[in-house]
């Protein structure tokens, strides 16, 4: 479990904070391992690891829920978790939703006004905002409420439904389809309260906005996408090469930025720090070899596994 929570982080910190998307436990475990200090379970990279397909009204509150679950039991950061307009369900869903996802260890929630056939009547997105509200009353996770109007037609409208969904208790806002630095302070100046800045991207090279520039306009969090893509290209590129020679050589022998040589990536999940840890129960010390090939052994660049926490 996380050692502390999103409001934690963002109480202690004088600056935005970066938070990558993830998907997955493995996912979860490579943005802590590099430095991350917190992420988010992406609705959209979970759909396509998950089921194989786009997210499109193709998943569901029990696959998030299940998926969240786990990565919040088995990573030390904290995770904020994107549900879309909750499945398209009534408040009260969205109470319960959000009551079960506070409960299995999830540090924030993200909720949007908008489903595969368009924007939500405003009263009825208001409904949903004061459901998880009240759900998450007395916990530590907080409500990020977000918009998907097209800033280009309607940007004051999608102001002035986050401006509302503060006042309704939300504590974090997003425009989510703001892209520059310009429309960031457009945004900050009619929003009071938290704001999250979303999936920066980086046209011609250059990031759209920093996490510098946007700390004091009032974004606490700049969220950005890279694990599953880059979990897949280094799939591919090894896919390609050991398809191509019918081997693992390729795999076996390079050592990406951990130094790490073989075909597992069982080391980068410290197995031999569990084996020790069940030693403790049972007074024997079994070394963990996979395989009976080789020792996988936690990189000592990385930073301690803690693994008593990840159950």
């Amino acid at each position: 479990m996380y050692n502390k929570s999103f409001r934690q982080l963002i109480e202690e910190k004088n600056r935005c904070l970066m938070v990558p998307c993830v998907y997955d436990c493995a996912s979860a475990r490579a943005v802590e391992i590099v430095g991350f200090e917190s992420m988010m379970l992406s609705g959209g990279e979970l759909s396509m690891a998950m089921n194989g397909i786009i997210e499109h009204d193709t998943s569901n509150f029990a696959e998030c829920e299940w998926m969240a679950g786990r990565i919040a039991r088995s990573s030390n950061i904290p995770l904020a978790v994107d549900i879309g307009d909750g499945w398209a369900k009534s408040p009260i869903a969205i109470y319960r939703e959000c009551k079960r996802l506070a409960a299995i260890g999830v540090s924030a929630i993200q909720m949007e006004d908008a489903s595969s056939y368009g924007i939500l009547p405003e009263e009825l997105f208001y409904a949903k905002v004061k459901a998880a509200v009240d759900a998450l009353k007395d916990t530590d996770c907080i409500l990020i409420a977000r918009t998907n109007g097209d800033v280009e037609t309607m940007m004051d409208q999608c102001c002035e439904r986050m401006r509302r969904a503060h006042e309704l208790g939300a504590e974090m806002t997003t425009v989510v389809r703001t892209r520059t630095l310009e429309q960031a302070r457009y945004v900050a100046e009619r929003v009071p309260g938290w704001k999250m800045f979303p999936d920066v991207t980086a046209p011609d090279g250059k990031p759209e906005a920093t996490v510098e520039e946007l700390y004091p306009l009032g974004y606490q969090i700049m969220t950005t996408h890279y694990t599953l893509k880059a979990a897949m290209d280094g799939m591919l590129e090894h896919g390609y090469r050991n398809v191509a020679e019918q081997n693992v050589t390729y795999t076996y022998n390079k050592k990406g930025p951990s130094g790490l040589a073989g075909f597992s990536a069982a080391a980068y999940f410290d197995p031999d720090g569990y084996m020790k840890m069940e030693a403790e129960y049972t007074g024997h010390y079994e070394e963990y070899i996979l395989s009976k090939l080789y020792n996988e052994t936690y990189p000592e660049i990385f930073p301690p596994s803690k693994n008593k926490f990840r159950f």
